[in-house]
């Protein structure tokens, strides 16, 4: 029950700050940022069909999983190319678009590791959720399933990367230029790269640990702990459940503070291109409940991991969540 009405509060924060940030906040686009949305827009819209159409072919509903650290990258190219062709050098949006880079290229390199991609790049090891997911007796139904993954997997995860990368389009032709301030989401995007970095390192090293373990055809409860609990309570992993997923959020929000020390019109610290990296917290907030309830059903002492380590921040919340 308080899982649920902890679930529930932070939908309704996040979707009444959507709400009041458009409402309080209006932004209108220049010429240039419109021109440049019309390209992303684009490049959207043909990763969207590709999503979809390859997805329901192959039956693997990663198509999006392999995109999302690329597309930002591309995103962030074009936005700096046709600002410096358009008003010069621009020292913030050249910042962003690096951070992206480092941001994109290690998770792309993560995820390559894992199997996600391939020479034929429509196939590929599936995230495990999916075909989780596709056991649900709704989702057995093929026209349900489509429904999904064409206005779920294929259209609103791709909208959320785009929405992501509109704080650069938003300080495209800011007036004020790098200065001090810009440190403060420089840094912090840096450090949470780094804990994502880390946190993904820890998970390959328990689970390949884990395999080798059980290569001889051992039983999981049969070897040795803490390998034997199924899933990794080591490192910072003791402390927090989901620190890449605490990452990957607090990344995006960083990126947005570039347009508060641009000084785009914001009102305290709100402007609309705030509603990527909220998106991007509702959509964690749906995969982690999804993990664990994955986890919970493979693993019985999981639910003892729930009550005594923080779902994302280390020693807060721990038994609300």
């Amino acid at each position: 029950m308080k899982k649920i009405i902890g679930t529930s509060l932070t939908l309704i924060v996040v979707i009444g700050l959507l709400v009041t940030t458009f409402v309080v906040c209006p932004f209108t686009f220049t010429t240039l940022q419109q021109e440049t949305l019309f390209i992303l827009g684009i490049i959207c819209l043909v990763s969207i069909l590709f999503c979809f159409i390859a997805g329901e072919i192959t039956r693997n509903n990663s198509q999006m999983d392999k995109l999302w650290s690329i597309l930002p990258m591309i995103y962030l190219l074009v936005v700096l190319i046709k600002g410096t062709i358009a008003n010069g050098f621009n020292a913030r949006l050249l910042i962003m678009t690096i951070l992206v880079f480092i941001w994109g290229s290690r998770l792309t390199y993560n995820f390559a590791k894992k199997g996600g991609y391939s020479i034929k790049f429509w196939e590929g090891e599936e995230d495990y959720r999916w075909a989780f997911l596709r056991q649900n007796k709704y989702f057995q139904n093929k026209f349900i399933w489509g429904i999904f993954d064409l206005f779920f997997i294929s259209f609103y995860q791709n909208f959320v990367v785009l929405l992501m990368t509109l704080p650069a389009v938003a300080i495209m032709e800011a007036s004020s230029s790098f200065n001090y301030y810009d440190l403060i989401p420089t840094l912090l995007t840096l450090g949470f790269i780094v804990l994502e970095t880390v946190s993904d390192k820890e998970q390959l090293k328990f689970y390949n640990k884990r395999k080798e373990l059980m290569k001889d055809g051992t039983k999981l409860e049969d070897i040795e702990a803490p390998y034997n609990k199924g899933f990794n309570t080591m490192g910072i992993h003791k402390y927090s459940r989901h620190p890449n997923y605490l990452a990957e959020q607090a990344i995006w929000v960083s990126i947005y503070l570039f347009t508060i020390s641009a000084g785009v019109n914001t009102y305290y610290v709100f402007n609309p291109t705030i509603v990527g990296c909220l998106l991007v917290i509702l959509i964690f907030l749906a995969s982690s409940s999804l993990a664990e309830s994955i986890s919970m059903s493979k693993y019985p002492l999981y639910k003892e991991y729930i009550k005594t380590t923080s779902k994302y921040i280390p020693w807060l919340n721990k038994k609300a969540n």
